[in-house]
């Protein structure tokens, strides 16, 4: 089943992304051949790459737990300058943590993702993710936690709402995936248009990393894959979704250049986005302006600060060079937010800016993000699943790494390390 969405609201392109930068040199620069197909990887490169993907993700979803949709100002004042993993003073919610004021580690939807996706891909065979096998699994996890809040009892109302709460979290999910794996198209169309309002959302991005892990090191299969699986999105957010996938892909590949990650962006199109009629192809368009961001707050030295720029009080330790480059990047962000902050192609624009700015450094590229503020949590789950990729689960920041593993495990039946183990076993069997 491949359906080809009427979606009325494409014709209402206003975003700031149509508004073209022209591409500066280091666009120019990345060539076809910079995108590089893996040879198949040892176990033990695999696990590690697996892991790394899935704790780089956890760790960008913890750091931003704390701070999910605040602004800048707001974080400075409670936080300083975030470095790492805050304790959350924060209710439970369906999308949000399961449990109230979790310590730093502790993670939102964006980790529970790719723990679903992770039992639908070893339940699968490679080559072919099927996307009504997907949206069944997602429907059946759906029923299980109907079932589960039917059978509680007792008097305490604790239980009642917190198993309503974890049915919550899918029902918006299961109405499109209920559909679309019953082929019923009208009622598909209808359910995926007003999915979270009928908001270009980032669905997708919060699974398709996991893609990587069953065609780690070829790009465009991971596009391919990922494109299929992406029911929950509409309009460009379809390719923002896929692209992810391939990024991630291309970071499994062993002693891959940094650069052959962007490279995904300029070269994969399997399904002709370039050629869109009016508009081309806007991912790209938002890594234009990534890269010019970039370009500009990366050249910035001493002799640019304004003499009267100063560091809030709040923050602790921060060098005023590099304080004020990131002022800068963030006012140029500003300027291309979107109307809902968890908008697919803000979550893209922010998270590809922050890797450039920071030169694809793992700890910089997080708290770049989650600094920034907005839809931080996820925004960091994307970039941190990449970037986890790429470097492995044993480059990773020791600290970081630890609590993520234990807090997620201990208090939210996360396992990562089983998880990637279970990858593992079935991908590289």
């Amino acid at each position: 089943m491949r359906y080809v969405l009427l979606v009325t609201c494409f014709s209402l392109l206003t975003l700031s992304c149509t508004q073209k930068e022209k591409p500066i040199s280091q666009i120019n620069e990345l060539t076809e051949d910079a995108v590089i197909t893996a040879p198949k990887l040892s176990r033990q490169v695999y696990y590690n790459k697996v892991l790394g993907m899935l704790l780089g993700s956890a760790i960008g979803d913890a750091m931003g737990n704390a701070t999910e949709g605040w602004g800048r100002r707001d974080i400075e004042i409670q936080y300083g300058f975030v470095t790492g993993l805050d304790s959350a003073v924060r209710a439970a919610g369906a999308e949000g943590p399961w449990k109230w004021n979790l310590p730093g580690g502790g993670t939102t939807d964006d980790t529970r993702w790719k723990k679903l996706f992770a039992n639908y891909a070893v339940t699968e065979n490679w080559p072919t993710l099927n996307a009504e096998n997907y949206a069944k699994f997602i429907v059946d996890e759906y029923k299980k936690n109907i079932e589960t809040l039917k059978s509680t009892e007792g008097f305490d109302p604790e239980p009642y709402e917190e198993n309503l709460m974890k049915m919550a979290w899918l029902q918006e999910w299961a109405l499109v995936a209920d559909s679309y794996q019953k082929n019923q198209l009208n009622e598909y169309i209808e359910a995926v248009n007003k999915f979270y309002g009928g908001e270009m959302t980032c669905a997708g991005m919060l699974y398709s990393p996991m893609v990587a892990a069953c065609v780690p090191g070829d790009a465009t299969a991971a596009y391919q894959a990922a494109y299929n699986l992406s029911i929950f999105d509409i309009g460009y957010a379809k390719d923002i979704t896929a692209l992810v996938a391939a990024m991630t892909s291309q970071a499994f590949v062993e002693g891959a250049d940094k650069k052959n990650i962007a490279a995904v962006i300029r070269t994969v199109d399997p399904k002709n986005y370039y050629k869109s009629r009016l508009v081309g192809r806007i991912p790209y368009n938002f890594y234009s302006i990534a890269v010019n961001i970039a370009a500009k707050t990366n050249s910035l030295t001493q002799a640019d600060i304004p003499a009267n720029f100063k560091i809030p009080k709040e923050l602790k330790g921060i060098d005023l060079l590099d304080y004020y480059k990131l002022s800068q990047a963030y006012a140029m962000l500003d300027q291309h937010n979107e109307d809902t902050m968890f908008h697919a192609g803000e979550i893209y624009l922010i998270a590809v800016t922050a890797m450039l700015c920071s030169d694809y450094d793992f700890e910089k590229t997080l708290q770049f993000v989650i600094n920034y503020g907005r839809d931080n949590d996820t925004v960091a789950a994307v970039a941190g699943a990449i970037l986890g990729a790429y470097y492995g689960a044993d480059q990773l920041p020791d600290k970081l790494k630890k609590q993520s593993l234990r807090v997620n495990k201990g208090m939210l039946n996360i396992d990562l390390e089983a998880l990637a183990e279970s990858l593992t076993n079935k991908y590289l069997e």
